[in-house]
């Protein structure tokens, strides 16, 4: 699913769920394209039973997420070697002791 997100073929997974289809639809446009977002481009959350407070924490995460990664781009920050070895690898990162 990650690699599918990355790559922009979330759409194509056999097996994704409608929940996971709708909210990957969703940001993607809400990242990309925010002025162009109507009211129809909710309608699947909410088809979805996503409540108005849903949908608002849903929009939250996903400024909050391009927020973050303009503002880390913008800086020059860079990944550390174990994060980027994790994502490599795969293996998640271990919680400090």
């Amino acid at each position: 699913m990650i690699d599918a997100v990355h790559e922009l073929r979330w759409g194509a997974l056999p097996g994704i769920d409608p929940r996971a289809r709708a909210l990957c639809d969703l940001a993607y446009k809400l990242s990309g394209t925010p002025a162009k977002m109507t009211r129809e481009d909710w309608q699947p959350l909410r088809d979805l039973n996503f409540s108005d407070e849903a949908l608002l924490e849903v929009a939250h995460i996903v400024g909050i997420f391009n927020y973050l990664t303009r503002l880390a781009d913008g800086l020059g920050l860079e990944l550390d070697d174990a994060v980027v070895e994790a994502a490599r690898t795969k293996v998640p990162l271990k919680k400090p002791d």
